[in-house]
């Protein structure tokens, strides 16, 4: 079994569309799994929702981010530790279609499957047990770590899977000792060049393989439009998560 990993789109219709048409086209993908962040950051609510929501091959979760503009929706604290895109988050929520609002309420926070004699288990970053029912505003997920085999045995010690699947830290993540596979395959919304990230996991009874995939696609009018849609902070935005990309 094949299945597609993708996370943190971030609002950037124009990489989604582009990770999904290449998808499509290899025709061998059993499943795709979104590990959270949807929204926030690009300013393509609505149409990043639709393109999810519309397909039967996908599973989500959700992230920090599209919890915490729940919260500001749903008139719930919105967490301090997000405080200073709370402006940002309150411009998305004003926009966002109310058709979504309750299929975002529903989605989980954690997907834990068996495939093929495998335990997978996915969730935008590690929560600890006891706080996997906390609300958004009382900052649940842990701190981030620095990416290496180490940190994440340490950070993911009360979950035992052949795979670990998450996002939230944007850069990519794959590494793997002698029980588990930890994959981040990297925020597919949000990057220094217009590529967009995803990974392709081979799930079968002999093992797993891991292949991290990247699209090219144009991402210069989804840039023009922060401006154009004055976007809260659109300049801090492109130059912390876009690289400063000039169009």
């Amino acid at each position: 079994m094949k299945v597609a990993i993708i996370t943190d789109v971030h609002g950037n219709a124009s990489a989604l569309n582009a990770v999904l048409r290449d998808i499509d086209q290899r025709e061998d993908i059993n499943h795709i799994y979104c590990l959270g962040d949807m929204v926030g950051i690009g300013p393509d609510t609505n149409e990043v929702l639709e393109l999810l929501f519309s397909r039967n091959d996908l599973s989500m979760l959700t992230g920090n981010h599209d919890e915490a503009v729940l919260a500001i929706i749903n008139g719930e604290p919105h967490p301090e530790g997000h405080i200073h895109v709370k402006e940002h988050h309150e411009w998305i929520a004003q926009r966002m279609h109310w058709n979504f609002i309750a299929k975002l309420e529903n989605l989980p926070r954690t997907i834990q499957n068996t495939i093929n004699d495998h335990s997978v288990y996915f969730t935008h970053y590690h929560m600890e047990p006891k706080k996997l029912d906390e609300h958004i505003s009382h900052n649940p997920f842990s701190k981030i770590v620095e990416p290496n085999l180490y940190n994440l045995e340490r950070l993911f010690k009360d979950q035992h899977h052949d795979l670990i699947g998450f996002g939230h830290h944007h850069p990519i993540h794959h590494f793997k000792n002698d029980r588990t596979i930890f994959l981040n395959p990297g925020s597919l919304g949000c990057n220094r060049e217009p590529v967009a990230p995803y990974a392709i996991v081979t799930i079968e009874n002999t093992g797993i393989q891991v292949n991290l995939e990247q699209v090219i696609y144009d991402n210069s009018s989804f840039l023009l439009s922060y401006k154009s849609l004055q976007v809260p902070e659109h300049e801090f935005i492109i130059r912390a998560f876009h690289g400063g990309q000039q169009v």
